[in-house]
């Protein structure tokens, strides 16, 4: 991306306007939006960002304004340099640790510790290195699962990114069958580069993962191998609403759904739309701003 919007307003201005993103089904995709705090010391103060790979013209602009219900706040705008501003803006994260894992970048050493499993995951095309909140949240409620007595034999990581959920949850259950996706293509190379340096086989077998690119759960092969036990998808709470029903579709009765990638103000609509759907929650942690939600497939009687 070689230009950038940027632009401030409260908390609950720049959600609102996240939220209008997600409903704005005729997006234009080559305007990549997120919303962020300020600092860790100005919780209500934020900002939006939007990248864009040309300097942005009027239309640009109104797509952008069109977000704020009550007129958008001063815009600034500017060229950036030819990086790759995902790969830069994670050189040198400090690494995590959530439940059962101990994640880092290449920068960092790794750790021999006993009941942790470490992976090192670098920079890269895609997100998920352990390090937002959502992904962490995410080891860490896969670990109270697990601790929870849950026999999985067969999961799923819808979006999964760099490929890191879809090798938690086969670490925590070995002999399952493990399909992760992602709609990017990329992510392919990604995952399956990321398993090999982290000792994650891949394959269609039991113990193995499998990994293809889909647009949610439309895809033959996802659905060939579910019904699953358990689903993980840690996306946006605008797909996860929409999806819901096909999560529903895709687990067993009594099956359970792991979601992440909501914020807390979004929570209500993305359990609503799973109530509709026929599950119930079963846990919720918040790590920052963000809700992890555990929810259940009602069995049938």
């Amino acid at each position: 991306m070689s230009w950038k919007i940027t632009t401030f307003a409260p908390r609950p201005v720049i959600e609102g306007a996240l939220l209008a993103h997600e409903d704005a089904w005729d997006w234009d995709a080559d305007i990549v939006i997120s919303g962020s705090e300020i600092a860790e010391d100005k919780p209500d103060d934020w900002q939006l960002e939007a990248w864009l790979s040309g300097k942005p013209g009027k239309a640009e602009k109104a797509a952008i304004a069109s977000l704020f219900a009550d007129g958008a706040p001063k815009f600034a705008i500017e060229k950036l340099p030819d990086v790759d501003w995902l790969t830069s803006s994670q050189q040198g994260l400090e690494p995590i640790r959530a439940g059962a894992f101990h994640v880092h970048t290449p920068e960092h050493p790794a750790i021999t510790e006993p009941g942790l499993r470490d992976y090192c995951i670098p920079a890269s095309q895609a997100f998920g290195t352990g390090q937002h909140a959502t992904t962490a949240g995410c080891l860490a409620m896969l670990t109270h699962m697990k601790r929870q007595g849950l026999v999985i034999r067969n999961l799923a990581d819808i979006g999964t990114g760099t490929g890191l959920l879809a090798f938690a949850g086969l670490h925590l259950w070995p002999r399952a069958l493990a399909t992760a996706s992602d709609i990017d293509q990329v992510c392919i190379d990604v995952v399956q580069d990321n398993a090999a340096a982290n000792g994650v086989p891949m394959g269609g077998g039991a113990g193995e993962v499998t990994m293809l690119a889909a647009d949610g759960m439309d895809h033959p092969l996802l659905e060939a191998r579910g019904p699953y036990d358990l689903v993980i998808a840690n996306i946006l709470a605008g797909p996860l609403i929409g999806m819901a029903p096909d999560f529903a579709k895709a687990l067993v009765p009594g099956g359970h759904l792991l979601l992440a990638g909501l914020l807390e103000t979004q929570e209500a609509q993305v359990r609503r739309a799973c109530r509709r759907a026929g599950m119930r929650l079963a846990a919720r942690l918040v790590n920052g701003d963000w809700s992890i939600l555990w929810l259940r497939r009602r069995a049938v009687r």
